[in-house]
């Protein structure tokens, strides 16, 4: 039989000694233990004494790595995943009376009105809670017509979109067509030129473009305003106001502001709009030509 070590030293074959037993009533093997000994910090101690082996480590970054690569891999698993999960959802919650019935559109003319429900993109019945709000806005934003849209949910069934369309600005009237531009210069689609009879009228190449700069300026002068039949863009380059006379105000390419005013002194002065006129030619600064009515 081995030897057996204790308290340090050798003994033979001698059967082990019962000492007395401890005061608690409890047995102690391989001698009495401490009073106030405890079996936690031997546990706590052994797990501290846990090592990763190298093997390990690289085992463990390996799995991580093909567990990354897997995810990549089967990114439209995940989506399709996801876009079933928020179907089930969107059943849930339809199936709880959350379904779109209402829309209200608000801001809009009656001729955009059309084109903006065509552009939501949503039906009766749909579950409310599925709807992509941001889409929704961008696609009615596209709309020729709208200036900013802005798309709310209220529960349990109703959309609400605010809209806030282009100023009118003129009709344009070019290659024998004409249409109806906003600030901007650009056409508004699918508006109907002729509802709008009370918006001035440019006439030629580069006229929608160049129409926001000259408008403004002809609006703060109503007399003049309140006589112009159209205006027409020369050239490309300048602009000749035909009034509904049949007068002619020939603008510079340049400085028109300064031209209008000096029609103005010369209008408060001489009264020119109301006796009438063939031609005005502001062409050149600091000069007002006048060819009156019935000359040749």
């Amino acid at each position: 039989m081995p030897a057996v070590v204790r308290g340090g030293r050798r003994q033979g074959n001698q059967a082990p000694q019962r000492g007395p037993a401890p005061r608690g009533g409890g047995r102690s093997r391989g001698g009495a233990a401490p009073r106030n000994a405890s079996p936690i910090p031997g546990k706590m101690a052994a797990i501290g004494r846990i090592d990763i082996s190298p093997r390990s480590a690289l085992i463990a970054l390996g799995a991580g790595a093909l567990l990354v690569v897997g995810v990549l891999a089967t990114g439209a698993r995940a989506e399709r995943i996801g876009a079933s999960v928020s179907q089930s959802v969107g059943k849930m919650t339809a199936g709880m009376g959350l379904r779109l019935n209402r829309v209200h559109i608000t801001g809009a003319s009656a001729e955009a009105e059309p084109s903006i429900r065509q552009a939501l993109g949503v039906y009766a019945g749909q579950p409310i809670t599925s709807l992509d709000l941001d889409a929704i806005r961008d696609r009615v934003q596209a709309v020729s017509w709208i200036k900013e849209a802005r798309v709310v949910r209220l529960l349990p069934d109703t959309l609400v979109v605010e809209v806030k369309e282009h100023d009118r600005l003129a009709v344009w009237q070019v290659a024998g067509q004409i249409k109806v531009i906003d600030a901007r210069g650009q056409v508004i689609t699918g508006a109907d030129a002729r509802r709008y009879p009370n918006l001035p009228l440019v006439v030629g190449k580069g006229a929608d473009a160049a129409a926001g700069d000259i408008l403004p300026l002809l609006n703060q002068r109503p007399r003049l305003m309140g006589r112009i039949d159209a205006l027409v863009r020369v050239d490309e380059r300048r602009w000749d106001l035909r009034l509904k006379d049949g007068s002619l105000i020939q603008l510079p390419a340049v400085d028109q502001e300064a031209a209008l005013i000096r029609l103005d002194a010369l209008d408060q002065r001489e009264r020119l709009l109301d006796l009438g006129f063939a031609r005005v030619d502001l062409r050149t600064p600091d000069e007002v030509a006048v060819r009156p009515a019935g000359e040749a």
